[in-house]
């Protein structure tokens, strides 16, 4: 056993640091640690406060465990924080009495972030609460350390990141489990049950639960309505061509071949999605789709939720492993997804009608994302790479065939063989 080696942190350097800041923090807590726990059940508690401060996806992920929060305690006042990207997310899961904004310094990518003297104010007032409840779904010790600052009475969360000193429950993070097990579990903790490890497998994806569906307002689904006008009488099908980071990047050139492919094969209109930031990508997809396929451009256009309510339209949203992959498991759209470096057992989208496609290779998937191997940087990588065109359009075809058949070219009839 190495040093700090319970620290699920892949860098050496940045693992050492976060362990010499673990043995100051138990040094400094070890006085307040004694008899915190006098072995008597908990009262049920009133108010709940609740960090998921990362990404679309990480949010989504944990959409199951905080209906189960909000299930097992109903008569609590939850407070949902998030980064303010998420907000309107947040709100239209149903999940919470009320919905905060912090925008992280170490999470904020293309957004204004606060300081860190911002953050930790924001945390110290999060005190007037009241709360007698905090759960951190972040496997981080900075969000354990907002925590601490929010005086919680009873503080769980998860101690493999760092920071389980100042923590009144600390569990370890799964990192062989999907996301959603690893925040089941710490429900679970919360509302006084024992976790169980392992619950998510690369083969089951979605938990054994109903899964839970975004509430979107009538106002974004009439949205989608308009801005999918244009496709009037065919069927769409999505193209995320992003894939968020580089590291995460397929071949733009192969998500307008698969386009050209489904969109030939189904008479289909290819929607293709993404933010403003996103502009050159998409364009080179849809400049790369074969003429006589249609394409709708709704790069940028709209917030998250109006992005979701088109989502909800599609016949099947192909994509890489991004936020939008399981915005669309959220609103019940069949998801194909490209996966290279990423966990699928960890990160695959919520839905029981989803395909994931990528290779076996010796390193992959590594889930090196944020520190990718430097043989891996500067172009696609080989766990991507080897994703072929044919394997994607015949998984989007395994979906589609549940509900739609191609259609002849020859003679404009169904294919019914």
């Amino acid at each position: 056993m190495g040093l700090f080696d319970y620290l699920q942190i892949n860098r050496g350097s940045e693992r050492l640091a976060v362990g010499l800041a673990d043995v100051g923090l138990r040094v400094l807590t070890a006085p307040f640690r004694r008899g915190r726990d006098d072995g008597r059940p908990p009262r049920a508690p009133a108010r709940v406060l609740v960090l998921r401060l990362e990404r679309i996806g990480d949010l989504l992920m944990a959409f199951d465990a905080l209906a189960d929060l909000r299930a097992g305690m109903p008569g609590a006042h939850i407070t949902l924080v998030v980064g303010s990207w998420n907000q309107s997310l947040a709100r239209a899961m149903g999940v919470a009495d009320a919905v905060e904004c912090l925008d992280a310094p170490w999470l904020s990518r293309g957004a204004p972030r606060l300081s860190w003297r911002a953050c930790v104010s924001r945390a110290l007032g999060w005190r007037r609460g009241n709360y007698d409840l905090g759960i951190n779904l972040e496997p981080d010790i900075r969000s354990n350390l907002l925590l601490v600052c929010s005086g919680a009475v009873r503080r769980l969360g998860f101690y493999t990141a760092g920071g389980g000193a100042v923590l009144t429950h600390a569990a370890a993070y799964d990192p062989k489990a999907h996301t959603h097990a690893n925040a089941s579990g710490l429900v679970r903790m919360a509302l006084g049950d024992t976790p169980t490890r392992g619950s998510g497998t690369a083969e089951g994806f979605a938990p054994a639960s109903a899964l839970s569906r975004l509430q979107l307002p009538d106002a974004a689904r009439h949205r989608a309505q308009q801005v999918l006008a244009p496709a009037s009488g065919s069927p769409c099908i999505g193209i995320h061509a992003s894939g968020g980071r580089a590291i995460k990047q397929w071949h733009p050139g192969r998500f307008a071949e698969v386009a050209t492919a489904l969109g030939r094969e189904y008479r289909a209109t290819i929607v293709l999605t993404g933010t403003d930031d996103e502009r050159g990508l998409v364009r080179r997809v849809r400049d790369g789709v074969e003429s006589d396929v249609r394409t709708l451009d709704l790069c940028g256009n709209g917030d998250l939720l109006d992005l979701a309510a088109v989502l909800e339209q599609l016949k099947v949203f192909v994509t890489g492993d991004t936020g939008p992959m399981h915005l669309a498991a959220a609103v019940g759209t069949p998801v194909v997804a490209v996966f290279g470096p990423s966990r699928p057992a960890r990160y695959a989208p919520l839905t029981r009608d989803g395909l994931i496609v990528r290779i076996d290779l010796p390193c992959s998937p590594c889930n090196r994302i944020r520190h990718p191997p430097q043989r891996c940087v500067g172009h696609v990588p080989d766990c991507l790479d080897g994703v072929t065109v044919e394997q994607v359009v015949a998984a989007a075809r395994d979906l589609l065939g549940k509900r739609m058949m191609p259609v002849r070219r020859d003679t404009g009839g169904v294919d019914h063989s």
